[in-house]
């Protein structure tokens, strides 16, 4: 049987192929690591990005070359665009 690495976060969530979390559901986004050191290596760029994050790798044993199903979290994933657009403040325009 065929083995790779994945990378799962303190909140349940996978690194995904699109280089951002997801939860799992979809096992075909989710970033495979054929050797531990390359997914060490990823785990060391994000953690110096978010000195927060707490990730482990897994080693996955491949099913007819597939992930199995995986554990979805059930914490919601971080949404970037949603929180950046609660910051900006709608122009009004000043009557004169």
């Amino acid at each position: 049987m065929e083995r790779n690495f994945i990378i799962k976060n303190q909140d349940g969530h996978y690194w995904g192929r699109g280089k951002e979390w997801i939860d799992g559901s979809d096992r075909t986004r989710v970033a495979q690591y054929k050797y531990r050191d390359e997914a060490s290596n990823t785990v060391f760029e994000l953690s110096s990005k978010d000195f927060g994050l707490r990730a482990e790798l897994l080693e996955i044993q491949l099913e007819d070359g597939r992930l199995p199903k995986l554990k979805v979290s059930q914490v919601p994933l971080p949404r970037f665009d949603e929180a950046d657009n609660d910051s900006v403040e709608p122009e009004v325009e000043n009557p004169v």
